[in-house]
């Protein structure tokens, strides 16, 4: 198989889909992987490494995808992309369709197969592709929200950590999957008070098993939400719903209640986000706003930030799923891999993806119906 490795370029997004490792493992297989020259650079890794590791070097970004059957990136495609996408080509990257209306119009329309690292999901439930820029995005999120809680970047001038003598920052997490987790960690190193909220009754109580009353916990209802932010210096949204739009649950009536100063890190951002007043998705050049006194940080890819890490923990991941397509050919893959096949949204141009379909109000087709298993 023919893969193609694009140079991002989303908004300060230096992650690369493949390093030169995993390029020597393809070309071993028997494979050719075409690399757009400097491709790899915002992460650490040189046009030089990936030509001894064997890809060949593509200088314009138009050539890869004309040459490749299958493209593996990082983020969805950008505008400046969507008329390179050849007809029938396979697509594997993080495509948060639930939010992209116009990209799902144009991977229909030119009856591509996309499969989204975001949907790839195994039997028991496990997000693999996903969990390791949830993870990093979580422990970003505390120190994210740290920056800004400075007085000097317009926050209210709390120290997380406290000192003697003085009270800790209050952090609200919402939500207490991996993001959640990842950011509870360090919240919990930084010596902050700590809320995390989920509507899951046992995920609270292993949180209180590891924790004790280092934690507080709260189910997740509008009178807990709506108490719990009015003491927040910082809060972290970490809601996912696989593959579909993220529930407003932190409503505009609660983010007024905030402290002038305080800030909200609205991870699901990617997803829609989960706070009402998050009325846009800024960038890592942009990446804040102000409403009611509160500062919104809303950037959606956060993990783009510590590219070399991300990259690497991206495609730790992501490796063995390249490779078992590349092997055995997407239609064999999907046939005996249940986390392939679950990830895939757009099949020959037809959505295939329920959740998608609901967000965006349109209709979808059973992949099994259209592959026959």
């Amino acid at each position: 198989m023919k893969i193609g490795v694009v140079k991002e370029i989303k908004n300060n997004e230096n992650r690369v889909s493949v390093v030169p490792a995993g390029v020597k493992a393809l070309v071993q297989c028997g494979h050719e992987v075409c690399v757009q020259r400097f491709a790899g650079e915002g992460s650490g890794f040189s046009t030089e490494e990936y030509k001894e590791a064997g890809a060949i070097i593509i200088d314009s970004m138009p050539d890869v995808y004309e040459l490749a059957d299958m493209i593996v990136k990082v983020k969805e495609p950008q505008r400046e992309e969507y008329n390179l996408l050849k007809k029938g080509q396979l697509l594997f990257t993080y495509l948060h369709l639930a939010v992209e209306p116009e990209l799902t119009g144009v991977l229909m329309e030119r009856k591509i197969s996309a499969v989204a690292y975001e949907s790839v999901e195994t039997v028991c439930g496990a997000l693999p592709l996903l969990t390791p820029m949830s993870e990093i995005a979580g422990k970003m999120s505390v120190q994210i929200g740290a920056h800004y809680l400075e007085s000097n970047n317009g926050g209210a001038g709390v120290l997380l950590g406290g000192v003697p003598g003085v009270r800790s920052g209050n952090i609200l997490i919402v939500g207490a999957g991996t993001v959640g987790l990842s950011a509870l960690k360090v919240a919990v190193g930084n010596g902050a008070n700590v809320t995390i909220a989920d509507i899951d009754i046992d995920k609270l109580r292993k949180i209180d098993d590891i924790y004790g009353n280092r934690v507080k916990t709260l189910v997740s209802n509008p009178q807990n939400l709506e108490n719990a932010c009015k003491d927040a210096d910082l809060l972290i949204g970490a809601v996912l719903i696989p593959s579909s739009k993220a529930p407003r649950i932190i409503t505009e009536k609660m983010v007024k209640s905030m402290k002038k100063g305080s800030v909200i890190v609205d991870v699901a951002i990617d997803q829609g986000g989960i706070v009402e007043t998050v009325d846009r998705v800024t960038t890592h050049t942009d990446p804040v706003f102000v409403k009611h006194g509160v500062i919104h940080y809303s950037v959606a890819n956060i993990p783009g930030a510590v590219a070399h890490t991300s990259t690497l923990a991206l495609t730790n991941a992501t490796l063995p799923y390249i490779m078992k397509i590349a092997n055995v050919g997407f239609i064999d893959a999907i046939k005996n891999d249940i986390a392939i096949k679950n990830g895939v949204n757009i099949y020959k141009g037809e959505l295939v993806k329920s959740g998608v379909a609901q967000a965006l109000g349109c209709d979808y087709s059973e992949l099994s119906m259209l592959v026959g298993f």
